[in-house]
């Protein structure tokens, strides 16, 4: 059961990458994806760790706000 809940979560995972637009707007450049996401894991590490969640929390809302509405 485990293994099934750790596959939807990446399937829901690369999902939300995919509904950003990453894809897309990287040409589908999985260094580019990678090095986008671990600049967002290096911030969290970071002293700006809070507003980061903050401010990214409030657009990630946005956009599935803005989603459901399209």
């Amino acid at each position: 059961m485990k293994r099934r809940e750790r596959t939807r979560q990446l399937i829901e995972l690369g999902g939300l990458v995919a509904k950003a637009g990453l894809v897309e707007l990287t040409d589908d450049d999985r260094a580019v994806i990678f090095g986008l996401l671990t600049s967002a894991a290096a911030t969290l590490q970071s002293e700006a760790r809070e507003r980061a969640i903050i401010i990214w929390r409030r657009r990630g809302k946005r956009a599935f706000e803005q989603a459901s509405h399209d």
